[in-house]
């Protein structure tokens, strides 16, 4: 028996199918193209190779394609009897995640790992702020995901996959020059991966270097691949800072080109939000937005999430409805919010409602009211700010300016100096 690249035996007897096996993974992690490709490689290598069919169902649930995401998924357990307990250990955790069961994927991830830590694969599904404790909607996440990570690191040393989540955590908690240190390191060991190069984004969002940071990334994605999952977040970021240092030709051209529902090959989550946040983020700035714009993207987000339960997309979907006078999908968010931050996602979709209304004394309480504990929303740090600056634009509008500068100068007092809420 074979192992793979983390020195897990694989259920393969082929070099060819092992190899491929270890490039998907390697892409995988790292959100570069081909990724399928790789997975299919190690398939046709060895049809029999059942954790080839699971990294390929797994991609294709990023991708957002449920028929080859359940094809995958089958042939896997179709193959599981013959296979060591590890492997259908990974098999068992990985299904529960892609049939939806994210609090019992969560805990088996928790008990896989306990023994077998090196299986980075099933160790990934817990990591990042989209993973499953980043939108377990649980109070303390980041410390629960700093924690979880921390706990790896004598199994994967200076991986640099393992540093390079291990310097988000470090971010989402304040721990800057940690981090700064284990992203450095993660870059200089693979250049080529997407989320090595976000989290570095992070860490220049974090430090408020604007500037350095759209250099930074303007520069990195110039042959970063469309199809690669990552590719419409990381240009998020670049139309953020065009936004954020006054280049408003280059954030509509990211909107237009890089990130826009008609254009887009990435996974549906982040088209909608990236979107949504981009546009909110322009108007509370002063910007104006078409109407059409919103009208867009309300269907889009009526198409790809027709039924509110993950906090985060619902989120986002209720500004777009809220913008686009979509009333009727709007209301359906507010009272019909489900999933394990319905109480956040209600209150939010309000506070956008009563935004729309101009009842800024209303939206501002709504809110205040989220303003405690949102991380459970899901999202970065980055990502969330969304929700601070729009309490401070009610603020502004209520006549509480200074109620206002001061909210903003305790989260986050950038905002303040760059104008990123027009009227501060």
């Amino acid at each position: 028996m074979l192992n793979d690249a983390y020195g897990n035996p694989v259920g393969t007897r082929s070099v060819e199918a092992r190899d491929a096996y270890d490039l998907g993974i390697s892409r995988f992690l790292g959100a570069e193209p081909r990724v399928s490709d790789s997975f299919e490689a190690a398939i046709n290598a060895d049809e029999g190779f059942a954790l080839a069919h699971i990294g390929l169902a797994r991609n294709m649930q990023l991708l957002a394609q449920p028929d080859r995401v359940k094809a995958s998924l089958g042939q896997a357990r179709a193959l599981a009897s013959g296979l060591s307990t590890r492997e259908r250990s990974h098999i068992n955790a990985s299904a529960l995640l892609l049939e939806g069961k994210a609090a019992a994927a969560r805990i088996a991830v928790y008990e896989h790992v306990e023994k077998w830590p090196a299986d980075v694969m099933i160790a990934q599904m817990c990591t990042s702020v989209f993973g499953l404790i980043g939108f377990s909607g649980l109070p303390g996440r980041e410390a629960e995901q700093l924690a979880f990570i921390s706990r790896l690191s004598q199994h994967y040393g200076d991986n640099w996959w393992f540093r390079t989540q291990l310097a988000f955590a470090q971010l989402e908690v304040g721990q800057l020059v940690a981090a700064q240190a284990n992203i450095e390191a993660a870059m200089a060991a693979n250049p080529k991966s997407a989320h090595t190069a976000h989290i570095r984004a992070h860490l220049y969002y974090e430090n408020m270097e604007d500037k350095e940071g759209l250099n930074y990334l303007t520069n990195w994605c110039e042959n970063y691949d469309p199809s690669a999952t990552l590719y419409n977040h990381i240009y998020w970021h670049v139309g953020l800072w065009s936004l954020e240092t006054g280049d408003f030709d280059k954030m509509w051209h990211v909107l237009d080109i890089n990130i826009s529902p008609e254009r887009s090959q990435g996974p549906p989550l982040n088209v909608m939000t990236d979107t949504a946040a981009l546009l909110f983020r322009a108007e509370l700035a002063g910007l104006k937005v078409p109407v059409e714009r919103w009208k867009k993207l309300s269907a889009y987000a009526l198409a790809k999430f027709p039924k509110p339960g993950l906090g985060f997309a619902d989120l986002h979907a209720a500004i777009a409805h809220a913008r686009s006078g979509n009333r009727d999908a709007l209301e359906v968010i507010i009272d019909c919010a489900d999933g394990p931050v319905s109480d956040l996602t209600k209150t939010l979709a309000i506070g956008y409602r009563e935004m729309e209304d101009e009842n800024w004394g209303i939206a501002a309480e709504q809110f205040c009211n989220a303003m405690r504990d949102h991380a459970r929303i899901g999202g970065s740090n980055a990502q969330r700010d969304l929700i601070d600056y729009s309490l401070a634009a009610c603020l502004v509008h209520d006549g509480r300016r200074q109620e206002a500068r001061t909210l903003l100068s305790i989260t986050r007092p950038q905002a303040i100096s760059k104008e990123i809420v027009a009227g501060l």
